[in-house]
């Protein structure tokens, strides 16, 4: 059988999991189709045409959930076109495993449980079947291992390991000498889909190799990896750019192939929706930056940069941007929330409180009002309340309050608040003393942000927009104990006030600007880590 056309076959017999949908048309209603295809397979004069036909007949019985009917066909063709036994086995091991999928998700559990280890024996007898009467140097091979680890890992039972073993095991030796690797990439998406990134990203390497071996040219390389781009498929997409933008270095002159890189970061570059990386970005960026082509980068790219960076919590890295975008735009729209942002990183992500203080001194000291001038003078009160200078932070407290006027109400609210401690002489929130504490104090500089991740979608917002806000603490192995935390939140968290027992919180803004957020997670054992992030509201 060709490669091709058993793909093909292979693909509609369901190796991935069949995505149900119901036509207007009832099964009687395609009892001519039925019929004609069940004469075709009889009359094939070979098992590719048997497989093929079975590809057809397979979606008539499926739309309509005839799962058991359909292998009852399968059984009785078996014994009548045994030249295509192993097609037949397969597509009788596929119907089975997605009718599980069927029961389980139709919560049918009568029959998921009468007739379940039926069902799993014919799965793993028809594999055998097909894995013992073929190479690895067929497809059908290798799908078939697939199916076997899908159902496996499924399972989690104590055969995940070796089946998957076997299954990159075949797909390697098939990738050596086939010429069609869909089946290699098949397999790849499927890996990926369960999380098994590394695998799945060797196979992705395989496929690309092949494909970059052969006599594509370079501009078709790089449609190609923005193909799979558009279709989600990052993994792919970035092992044949990385290939692409080798492979165009050596032949583009430098002008030419940083407008090619720049295209590819700003695809990938993090956005609220839509598919990107982050990280890849940044690695396309450093790829541009070492063209040595020095201001080739404009301020809003400079900005896209900085913005990237700060979304992968690489805080040092991006502070340094957009240091270097205010001082070559010094009249940037950008000016203020990158002043602020960098004032916050330095701070409470760098342990540089000095640095910081002098970030929000230049914004605290605009005339032009904007939200970022405000929540400086709140940070420089905030930071001088820490270090019971009460005296100075009053007057920075004051200061944003006669400057806000009616304006700025949420800031202008906290900053409130810390006035009322300093008149009845009490110490500062727990939550905010806490997070300074941490941040600070070297002697705590343990909690380096490593351990705790947080998140908020969308990150760019509009006021009133609902925004959530997750986290996710790393935290030891307690047995069968279920560790309770302590969330200590701080920070300007908007309309909401969350529970400590919250990981998570939803919350929106009624101010512009940019709203820091911080976290502290605390088990019975001690503090875990702390964090923080940024939502932009306008």
């Amino acid at each position: 059988m060709k490669n091709k056309k058993l793909r093909s076959w292979v693909l509609g017999c369901g190796f991935i999991i069949f995505t149900l949908c119901f036509s207007g048309n009832s099964f009687a209603e395609d009892a001519d189709k039925i019929a004609a295809l069940q004469k075709q397979i009889d009359e094939a004069k070979s098992k590719e045409q048997v497989c093929l036909a079975l590809d057809e007949l397979k979606d008539l019985y499926f739309k309509e959930d005839r799962y058991s009917d359909f292998t009852d066909f399968l059984n009785a063709l078996s014994n009548k076109k045994k030249d295509a036994s192993v097609c037949i086995n397969y597509c009788n091991a596929v119907t089975r495993y997605q009718q599980l999928k069927y029961l389980e998700e139709k919560q049918n559990w009568d029959e998921y449980f009468s007739n379940g280890n039926t069902y799993r024996d014919q799965i793993t007898s028809g594999i055998k079947n097909v894995v013992d009467n073929t190479s690895a140097k067929e497809a059908i091979n290798v799908y078939a291992r697939l199916l076997i680890w899908r159902f496996h890992q499924d399972q989690q039972d104590n055969l995940t390991e070796q089946s998957l073993t076997d299954l990159m095991d075949a797909a390697v030796e098939y990738s050596k000498e086939a010429s069609d690797l869909s089946v290699v990439k098949d397999a790849a998406d499927q890996l990926f889909a369960y999380g098994e990134k590394a695998k799945a990203r060797q196979l992705y390497k395989i496929y690309a190799d092949k494909l970059i071996a052969s006599d594509i040219n370079d501009e078709t390389l790089g449609a190609i990896a923005f193909n799979f781009y558009k279709e989600g498929n990052l993994e792919l997409s970035e092992v044949i750019y990385d290939a692409y933008i080798d492979k165009a270095s050596k032949a583009l002159p430098k002008e030419k192939l940083f407008t090619s890189l720049l295209d590819i970061a700003k695809h990938f570059a993090y956005k609220d929706s839509g598919a990107s990386d982050p990280s890849f970005a940044e690695k396309v960026f450093n790829r541009m930056q070492g063209l040595g082509l020095e201001g080739s980068l404009d301020e809003e790219l400079m900005y896209l940069r900085a913005y990237n960076l700060e979304k992968m919590k690489d805080f040092s890295a991006a502070r340094n941007v957009y240091a270097a975008l205010v001082k070559a735009f010094p009249k940037t729209s950008h000016y203020d929330e990158a002043v602020y942002k960098s004032g916050i990183i330095s701070c409470y992500a760098l342990r540089d409180a000095k640095t910081g203080k002098g970030y929000f001194t230049a914004l605290a000291n605009k005339d032009i009002l904007t939200p970022q001038v405000i929540s400086s003078l709140y940070q420089l009160g905030l930071l001088a309340q820490w270090e019971a200078d009460q005296s100075k932070a009053r007057q920075y407290y004051t200061k944003l309050l006669e400057k806000a006027g009616a304006s700025f109400g949420e800031t202008a609210a906290m900053a409130k608040e810390r006035i009322k401690e300093i008149d009845d002489n009490k110490p500062m929130e727990y939550n905010i003393k806490t997070f300074l504490d941490l941040s600070l104090k070297e002697e705590l500089a343990n909690a380096d942000m490593s351990k705790l991740e947080l998140k908020a979608a969308p990150y760019l917002a509009k006021k009133s927009q609902e925004i959530y806000i997750n986290s996710a603490a790393l935290v030891g192995s307690a047995g069968c104990t279920q560790v309770e935390l302590q969330y200590l939140w701080s920070g300007q968290l908007g309309k909401t006030k969350p529970a400590e027992s919250g990981a998570s919180l939803n919350t929106s803004y009624g101010d512009a600007g940019t709203k820091e957020i911080n976290l502290i997670v605390v088990s019975p054992t001690g503090i875990i880590d702390r964090n923080i992030d940024f939502v932009d509201v306008f």
